[in-house]
């Protein structure tokens, strides 16, 4: 069994004081409804309703009069008791069912049970469901396996990830001999990816002909809900997809819109990129025009880097044996495209926003990321040459940037020049957001301005 982080983030929101519900999202075959089941086992009581599979749960929901006669209904097909405050509801597939919005609500509002909720990303049919109950709903995103949970799956002790992560944080080198298996590890890891049904098919027969099937049936099941979920809108979905292992594989890696269609421009292609992005298919990764914080006011929309959510699904679609050339590490291949998707792909999954940044005077950075406050600038190099950045060199000497420090990731060990620290690609899994800090409490003391006898604080009064 494949154990997932988001299982303590589960775990953590059904044990705090909110009676909210909870809508776990997510891209298609991530392992959202596996995981669901899996926490739901701690429950005296586990009830569970696909709106997709079962149309009749979809009819439960529509026209209920109130929190009543909506226990009532889900009483009448739910597979286990209803059991007041030992009981957890989940409803999976809400994408397909409009009045779930409006449910949420009168059940959370009764308080009886707990909810948890799950649904695919696809388009605009989680768009509402994700915005509305306010005060009734958290959001939690699912994404594939991250490298770390890779390295769990596959057996690597905690006390070998501890003491990398020590590695990392006191930027020392690692034992050589553990570097190479990590090493070996992480080029596994551009093969099968994250997509937990790659990573059980490799655990179960070590066949990468049998993971790259896996894939390639992900893939067509994506392309099914590209043709389910735009019939009518005519989005360029299908073939800004198959475009992105090339695009990936120029000599920029920016999406060239001529590509597809000499004459259009990106208002005519804008609603399709928003849609993969949107369904958690492709991982857009936006140019700043100045790496300064906040990022999100020096971005530019139309200037984008496309990568796929799965760095496994990547190497799938390349032709000509690319998972041998990758094991064999030879040089006919672009390990820059399949360093960055995994880059890209590792640091969306922890909670960062991705942006790039590129100047004709200094030069292109592959990833900017906002952490404690300041920018980081991260740089990917598969090749030997990984010292040479000339770049980083010189966002780094701009005393307007004031930037304190850069990572560079690339196939060597750890060391550290300066304000530039080198560390193994793999360490990537050790970038993580600061810890949300402890309630900033501040009461402000008005004093004279306050009226002490009738506790009124109108002037006029």
């Amino acid at each position: 069994m494949l154990s997932r982080k988001i299982e303590k983030e589960l775990q953590h929101f059904y044990e705090s004081d909110s009676k909210k519900a909870l809508l776990v999202t997510g891209a298609r075959q991530v392992g959202k409804t596996f995981t669901i089941r899996e926490f739901g086992k701690q429950y005296r009581s586990f009830v569970e309703l696909n709106l997709l599979e079962n149309k009749a749960a979809q009819s439960l929901f529509e026209n209920a009069k109130n929190s009543e006669d909506l226990l009532l209904r889900i009483s009448a097909v739910a597979n286990a008791p209803l059991i007041p405050g030992k009981t957890l509801i989940f409803l999976d597939e809400v994408q397909e069912c409009k009045d779930i919005v409006t449910a949420i609500k009168f059940l959370v509002d009764e308080g009886s049970y707990r909810y948890i909720l799950s649904g695919s990303l696809l388009g605009v049919d989680l768009k509402d469901i994700r915005s509305a109950p306010v005060g009734y709903m958290d959001v939690l995103e699912m994404y594939p396996l991250d490298f770390e949970e890779f390295a769990c799956a596959n057996n690597v002790s905690q006390t070998v990830l501890n003491l990398l992560r020590k590695s990392f944080l006191d930027k020392a080198p690692v034992d050589p001999i553990v570097h190479e298996k990590m090493m070996d590890l992480f080029r596994l890891y551009l093969i099968v990816g994250g997509m937990p049904a790659a990573v059980m098919r490799y655990l179960e027969t070590n066949n990468l002909q049998e993971v790259i099937r896996e894939q390639r049936s992900i893939i067509a099941m994506y392309k099914q809900d590209i043709a389910k979920y735009d019939p009518e809108e005519k989005l360029y979905l299908e073939e800004i997809f198959d475009l992105i292992p090339s695009e990936l594989n120029s000599k920029n890696k920016r999406f060239i819109l001529k590509n597809l269609n000499e004459n259009f421009k990106f208002s005519r292609y804008s609603n399709s990129f928003l849609w993969l992005r949107d369904a958690g298919v492709a991982l857009p990764v936006f140019c700043a025009t100045e790496p300064a914080a906040p990022l999100l006011l020096s971005k530019t929309a139309r200037l984008f880097k496309l990568f796929l959510s799965d760095v496994g699904l990547l190497a799938s679609m390349y032709m000509n044996d690319i998972q041998i050339k990758i094991l064999n590490r030879e040089k006919d291949i672009n390990f820059g495209s399949v360093y960055e998707n995994a880059a890209a792909q590792e640091l969306k999954a922890h909670g960062f926003d991705l942006y790039y940044f590129n100047s004709k005077k200094q030069g292109e950075l592959d990833f900017l990321i906002e952490k404690a406050g300041t920018i980081l600038p991260v740089e990917i190099k598969s090749g030997k040459d990984y010292t040479k950045h000339a770049a980083l060199s010189n966002v780094l000497a701009n005393k307007d940037y004031a930037i304190p420090e850069a990572y560079v990731f690339h196939n060597g060990n750890v060391s550290v020049t300066d304000k530039v620290s080198y560390y193994p690609i793999y360490m990537l899994m050790f970038i993580e957001k600061e810890k949300a800090k402890e309630p900033l409490i501040y009461k402000i003391d008005l004093g004279p301005l306050q009226d002490t006898s009738t506790g009124s604080t109108d002037p006029g009064s």
